[in-house]
């Protein structure tokens, strides 16, 4: 599979990463899981300390502990879980920060983490004592790069503006176009890499989408918008490609996006997104198309 860099971190991961938290707690299905995907040639695994209350973590960690120097883990910060485990409340304070990198280390296993990204964030945050921990934890050799997770517009401008960010992940899909009017633009030119989540918009960009209920339209689109689209898609594409590979080579035919993030309940899902993965990038007609039938959308808030 191939690789892209992280921002100007010298970080390769892999166009498809594995997103985590649908790995769920049974140990022995999490480790086929990640077997093959590290057969696929994914080398890229993405968690967060709020997954199953950090047991997310460990699961990850224990199962690539074998391939350690051969992987980009990555994991999150930021949600801090009340006592009853019950409920998390938002900490990005720099003691914070750094009281939680040694326990995601202690539960993953390892060293040093190589992407640890902020699990969120507001315009109202400190943000640069943020920044501050996590150019220290970097400084101090636990963490080789750091970054967000956010589609805020307002904190991505002062994390680029204040920061030395290699990423930010975000929602990204042919039914969530938003990144391309700002977001992607604005990172790419200063070198920051994008992480797409949600590339099959929960599943409607799929050949099973009409078992989805798409009755309730999604974002910008109603019911009526939702079902002429896929099927124009659909007609488009059908005698070529299945609309999820459709789907995934639109996220990668954008040069700020370095890894689409996807999760995986099974070693079947995983194959299934490796292989839209490898298939032949979308030709400029193809993508051309995609945007001229698509809508285009924004981000109204956190301006």
């Amino acid at each position: 599979m191939k690789k892209r860099q992280l921002g100007t971190s010298g970080i390769y991961v892999s166009e498809l990463g594995l997103g985590c938290m649908s790995l769920g707690t049974d140990e022995e299905k999490a480790q086929s899981i990640i077997e093959t995907a590290l057969n696929e040639g994914i080398n890229y695994f993405d968690t967060a300390d709020l997954y199953d209350y950090g047991v997310n973590e460990k699961i990850v960690g224990k199962a690539l502990k074998h391939v350690r120097e051969e992987v980009v883990i990555a994991t999150k910060v930021g949600n801090r879980w009340n006592e009853q485990k019950d409920g998390w409340s938002w900490d990005p304070s720099k003691a914070y920060i750094k009281e939680a990198v040694k326990n995601s280390l202690n539960r993953l296993g390892v060293e040093y983490i190589d992407l640890y990204q902020l699990h969120g964030g507001t315009i109202e945050d400190h943000i640069d004592e943020s920044i501050e921990a996590f150019e220290e934890l970097k400084a101090e050799g636990f963490i080789r790069a750091y970054g967000i997770s956010s589609i805020r517009p307002n904190v991505i401008r002062e994390y680029v503006r204040k920061g030395n960010i290699d990423s930010v992940m975000m929602q990204y899909s042919i039914l969530d176009r938003r990144p391309e009017e700002e977001a992607l633009p604005f990172l790419t030119k200063n070198h920051v890499s994008v992480l797409t989540r949600g590339p099959l918009a929960k599943g409607v960009l799929s050949d099973k989408w009409p078992e989805k209920a798409i009755d309730k339209g999604f974002l910008d689109y109603n019911d009526g918008e939702l079902k002429a689209l896929l099927l124009e898609l659909e007609d488009q594409f059908k005698s070529a490609r299945p609309l999820h590979e459709v789907a995934m080579q639109y996220n990668l035919a954008n040069e700020g996006v370095s890894s689409i993030i996807a999760g995986a309940s099974s070693s079947e899902q995983v194959k299934k997104n490796a292989a839209a993965v490898k298939a032949p990038s979308l030709s400029d007609e193809e993508v051309s198309f995609i945007q001229k039938v698509a809508k285009a959308s924004r981000y109204e808030a956190h301006r």
